[in-house]
């Protein structure tokens, strides 16, 4: 999944709206009303628009919208909803390139795959509470299957796994970096446990408490985004084994 394109997404509404422009036609003295463009033509278009629709729009506004059916009746129900969208779109577009401070902005879709793996589909209906839940579960899981470990999970799977003590029977380690029993490989060891402690103790267990609450989306990037740097020190760490 890429960045929100909003030039191209208000392309596609204009098109949509100017293939639905309603004119008069006149056949054998009887006038009636017909779109511009064909119906096929609509319902093409029409699964496009929908999708950006329900991407701009507040949710309350699109509850009473179909998914998909008759192309004749449903455009007319779309139309107002796009031509909606599109003043929104265009005003961002505006404030952007006006008042814009061109900072870098973060995409999910580019976070760990561990991460966007297990939140992704819950992100796109905007359940961001459960798809933070699904990212830490997918985690933990992934972590889980590298270490071959099944007895311990969340906080006392991370604290083991970046233990700095040897590698046991049935306990292997992950080391970030080549275990030389300098300073630098104690904090680097300490700093994983810690981050990863943090993230149980200040993500997971308020969610945990938190059921049918929902969570902005600006706070559900960020709580990713801390997911995601756990998953790739996981990842990247070499798998210590006893002998």
């Amino acid at each position: 999944m890429t960045r929100f394109n909003a030039v191209w997404a208000i392309q596609q509404l204009d098109r949509f709206i100017e293939m639905t422009v309603e004119k008069s036609v006149n056949e054998s003295g009887i006038v009636f009303l017909e779109t511009v463009a064909s119906s096929e033509e609509i319902t093409q278009q029409l699964q496009i628009v929908v999708m950006i629709v329900r991407r701009v729009l507040p949710t309350d506004l699109l509850s009473n919208l179909a998914l998909m059916g008759s192309a004749t009746g449903e455009w007319k129900q779309v139309r107002p909803l796009c031509l909606r969208a599109k003043a929104l779109l265009e005003r961002k577009v505006e404030i952007e390139q006006n008042l814009g401070d061109d900072a870098p902005e973060l995409s999910a879709a580019k976070l760990h795959p561990w991460v966007w793996g297990g939140a992704s589909s819950l992100w796109e209906s905007r359940h961001y509470r459960e798809a933070v839940e699904g990212a830490i579960r997918k985690l933990n899981a992934e972590t889980q299957n590298k270490l071959g470990r099944r007895d311990v999970s969340e906080t006392k799977l991370f604290n083991e796994a970046f233990s700095e003590q040897d590698p046991a029977a049935g306990k292997p380690r992950l080391h970030r970096m080549k275990n030389d029993g300098s300073s630098t490989f104690k904090s680097v060891q300490r700093g994983a446990r810690t981050f990863a402690e943090g993230v149980f103790a200040g993500i997971r267990n308020p969610l945990a408490h938190e059921a049918g609450q929902e969570m902005p989306e600006q706070q559900a990037l960020e709580y990713l985004a801390a997911l995601s740097v756990l998953a790739r020190w996981v990842d990247e760490s070499a798998l210590e084994t006893a002998l």
